[in-house]
């Protein structure tokens, strides 16, 4: 059977490093960048739709384009609107993602204005966890700008960061995103790189993933739908990691096949949690960067793998997240992006 379904290529798009809040499990650090100009970002837009048209007529293929804006926090950038509506123009699917405090209703109405598709807010667990790990007064601020968002008629996706810190609240968590009317509820792992480095003692072991996600599945239907982009947690879910419910990544670590990450300066990285500079977009060609990078060359070579990612019998749907896997060798002195992602609990090789 011939596969018609539009590939998925995204593009995730840091406008600034600036953020309102200083949450422990960041994986920016506190380094400053400069921050493309409006006039820059809107030229970098122009040359991803020209790359993307220039793919599709030569092979093609069917593009399903998307970029998700986000920051630190985007709604630090006075010029925000002007650059959703210059995305926009040339096709995009737009999402963003904020913490939510920033948020009120005429800033969700200009979201609504300029056709973004949905908006992720940021919730780690109820009101005293959340607090402790974003700042006192986020959750409130959170869910206030989650209000204006529904109320705006915005698909809203909570994303909650799994650490020791919060698993224990998955439930809780799961009732408060039906309460507030979040159409999703999204789950990723925390990467101990940046400021989160010191929750490295606070990452959960491999059986304790493999628990947290179990009851988050049982969870799944209680008002909200559950989704997740960490490829450990769609192998979980189904033998075939597929989920029966809910919408599981389906095609593993995004890290060099369906995604790159451009940061505030224009620097490229396969992964904005791994951050590993492969070009920089007011430089060099995206074309010649997707083609030619050594970098992503490997990511998508599987005897460059190590450990039990390598032997996987799932490799081509899962890989691991390269971030932790990188962020957890980094700390061994190693370095290695292609290390096995060491939360994984799922024994598949061949």
């Amino acid at each position: 059977m011939i596969d018609n379904e539009p590939f998925e290529f995204f593009i995730q798009w840091h406008l600034t490093e600036r953020c309102n809040l200083r949450c422990r499990h960041c994986y920016q650090t506190e380094r400053r960048t400069e921050e493309m100009t409006l006039g820059e970002i809107t030229g970098v837009v122009g040359d991803v739709s020209d790359l993307l048209k220039s793919w599709s007529d030569a092979y093609d293929i069917t593009f399903a384009p998307s970029v998700n804006v986000t920051g630190g926090e985007p709604f630090l950038r006075h010029d925000l609107f002007h650059i959703l509506e210059a995305i926009g123009r040339k096709g995009f699917a737009i999402y963003v993602l904020s913490n939510g405090v920033l948020i009120d209703r005429g800033r969700a109405h200009d979201l609504s204005r300029c056709a973004v598709k949905g908006v992720q807010v940021s919730l780690e667990g109820p009101e005293p966890i959340h607090d402790t790990i974003r700042g006192k007064g986020a959750f409130a601020g959170a869910l206030k700008g989650v209000e204006c968002l529904i109320d705006a008629g915005l698909k809203v996706t909570l994303n909650v960061t799994l650490s020791a810190l919060n698993a224990d609240y998955v439930t809780d968590i799961v009732q408060v995103a039906s309460a507030v009317g979040a159409q999703r509820l999204g789950f990723s792992r925390l990467v101990p790189s940046g400021r989160a480095s010191g929750l490295a003692p606070n990452t959960l072991s491999a059986a304790r993933v493999k628990e947290t996600y179990e009851t988050i599945f049982s969870l799944d239907g209680m008002g909200v739908e559950i989704v997740t982009g960490d490829p450990v947690a769609s192998q979980l879910k189904t033998p075939q990691g597929e989920g029966n419910g809910g919408s599981f990544l389906k095609g593993g670590c995004a890290a060099g096949f369906s995604g790159l990450t451009f940061l505030p300066d224009g620097t490229i990285t396969p992964c904005r949690r791994m951050g590993i500079p492969i070009g920089n977009v007011l430089r060099d060609s995206l074309r010649e960067v997707w083609a030619t990078s050594p970098i992503l060359e490997t990511l998508r070579t599987r005897d460059a793998y190590k450990g039990k990612c390598r032997s996987c019998r799932r490799w081509s749907v899962c890989r691991g997240c390269r971030a932790i896997a990188y962020a957890y060798s980094v700390s061994m002195g190693e370095n290695d992006f292609l290390a096995e992602d060491p939360q994984c609990p799922v024994d598949d090789a061949f």
